[in-house]
């Protein structure tokens, strides 16, 4: 599968990160869970790396490396910490492209660099208390005065927004007392009227950063207006689509993380006088495992492959992921069940990635939506033949 998506670069690539992930992160991956606290130092070693701008054009200060390069980096995080993984997509999907995607010259500019570089994290408003998976009820409010967005509203579940220089957000856009549509725009961290909720203790993900948002009459300049104004919630569709492929890349490594422990832990542990690795139940489990994985390494780069080719790929990362993170929720399950008792303890990992593997079937689009967005792909290609 490698050679056939992975060029010499994206084998160097791969190898750098995992380096960093097995040296730098395993060693404190389950402490900083454990103390629920942001990795920072982690942050800015990614940042020295070049690994925070992996998908940005080198004149705006990112690697200018593809959408499969980007998928390594995403992948081989997770398989030792899911974690820093979403803190890493999150920002690069979700609160970086948008402005590479849809931003002006200006914007790009300003934010790009520094973002790229890992200077500042980026953070993405969408979902609200009313207004999940039916992001259209967005009920945010962006009202045109003068030369300011006076904003009013709240945002909810959004990863590293306490962290974030930048926050791209979608509100309704309000002119002359008329409801405009749904529009895209860029707070900065110090927009007066913003305030922080405080972070939300997860059952997993302990050490990523997610916590509401409060738009208090908060100002934001005319010129953060992202894109064209009420086209922010198209904008943002097509924001997800690539991220669901980071987040399927996310589900992979998880699942191959927990794989590789059970795996490890099959062969040294004895039951009845030889190693469980041995009982035809546990090798049928190991075996659906690497199925498993090797089926959501084709689906995930597959789907990072057709979108640096240029193809629309809507079904496709919706497929990925769907697949992905059920897979990781189940081999979470195999694996502290081949664990036995110990799979219930903290002093074997295998519990922290099962606690980080629930949360990849709800976000980005719950599978529910993902079924949804599949069928109304596949029905309208049934339809064109």
């Amino acid at each position: 599968m490698e050679n056939r998506y992975f060029s010499e670069e994206h084998q160097l690539l791969k190898s750098m990160v995992r380096d960093f992930a097995q040296n730098e992160v395993a060693p404190v991956a389950d402490e900083l869970d454990r103390e629920g606290r942001f990795p920072d130092e982690l942050v800015a070693k990614m940042a020295d790396l070049g690994l925070m701008g992996i998908p940005i054009p080198q004149e705006y200060g990112g690697a200018g490396m593809d959408t499969v390069a980007y998928t390594v980096a995403v992948h081989e995080l997770a398989r030792v910490d899911g974690s820093l993984a979403i803190t890493a997509a999150a920002h690069t999907s979700l609160g970086t492209m948008p402005i590479l995607l849809f931003g002006d010259e200006d914007q790009k500019k300003k934010f790009l660099p520094p973002l790229a570089g890992g200077e500042m994290l980026g953070a993405f408003g969408l979902t609200e208390p009313g207004a999940g998976s039916d992001a259209g009820a967005t009920q945010t409010r962006a009202e045109r005065k003068n030369d300011m967005f006076v904003v009013n509203g709240e945002k909810s579940f959004c990863t590293n927004a306490g962290q974030a220089g930048v926050i791209v957000f979608t509100a309704r856009l309000i002119e002359d007392g008329e409801d405009r549509g749904i529009s895209a725009f860029l707070a900065e961290r110090d927009a007066p009227g913003l305030r922080l909720g405080k972070p939300e203790k997860k059952m997993g993900w302990r050490s990523s950063d997610t916590r509401s948002l409060f738009f208090e009459n908060m100002e934001v300049p005319a010129g953060n207006l992202l894109g064209r104004p009420a086209e922010g919630f198209s904008q943002f569709l097509q924001a997800l689509t690539g991220g669901r492929i980071s987040v399927g890349a996310l589900a992979l490594g998880t699942g191959e993380g927990a794989y590789q422990m059970a795996l490890a832990y099959a062969k040294e542990r004895e039951a009845f006088g030889k190693p469980i690795s041995q009982f035809q139940t546990i090798r049928f489990k190991l075996a659906d495992m690497a199925t498993q994985l090797e089926a959501a390494k084709h689906l995930i780069y597959h789907a990072a492959w057709l979108k640096d080719q240029g193809h629309e790929v809507v079904k496709e990362a919706a497929m990925a992921k769907l697949f992905a993170s059920q897979l990781a929720m189940e081999i979470t399950i195999d694996a502290i069940q081949i664990h036995g008792g110990y799979g219930y303890i903290r002093e074997y990992q295998v519990e922290r990635f099962f606690r980080d593997a629930k949360v990849l079937e709800i976000g980005e689009g719950t599978s529910e939506v993902q079924r949804m967005i599949i069928a109304r792909q596949i029905l309208e290609e049934a339809q064109r033949l």
